[in-house]
């Protein structure tokens, strides 16, 4: 188990783990990770150069003998709570930009929000507003 990473790390860890959930980080995926890291306030003193480094410490944590449930623990130890839907929002962006959310996806950001401890109403508005953000013209 390592020790606590700093904020803009554990939230990168959050949207890279979800990307890799399925073994098929996309390229809408790494899109949108880079897009956020480099448009959102949370990330205003994060050197963008350095998400490559933080991905691959977080893939590192991934392969480890308890790999998924270190890095949950990494995020919510690195977090302070009021970021916890900070965290479980943009996991879900993640998971949204290929418009295509699998079953392993599905099954990390239901762990995240347990482990995070969000309530229902939260997650549920999270989840609305993604939905809302993704949709095509040609969806109904």
């Amino acid at each position: 188990m390592s020790e606590p990473i700093a904020i803009q790390e554990a939230l990168i860890y959050a949207m890279v783990t979800v990307s890799a959930a399925d073994s098929n980080m996309t390229d809408a995926e790494l899109k949108t990770i880079g897009d956020l890291v480099k448009g959102l306030p949370i990330f205003h003193n994060y050197d963008p150069e350095a998400l490559l480094l933080t991905a691959s410490s977080c893939g590192e944590q991934l392969q480890g003998e308890n790999g998924l449930s270190d890095v949950l623990t990494i995020i919510a130890e690195s977090l302070p709570s009021y970021l916890y839907d900070t965290a479980y929002a943009l996991a879900v962006e993640v998971a949204a930009a290929d418009v295509q959310l699998e079953r392993e996806e599905l099954r990390f950001l239901q762990m995240l929000r347990n482990r995070l401890g969000l309530d229902r109403l939260t997650v549920a508005a999270i989840e609305r507003s993604a939905i809302a953000r993704f949709r095509t013209a040609k969806q109904s």
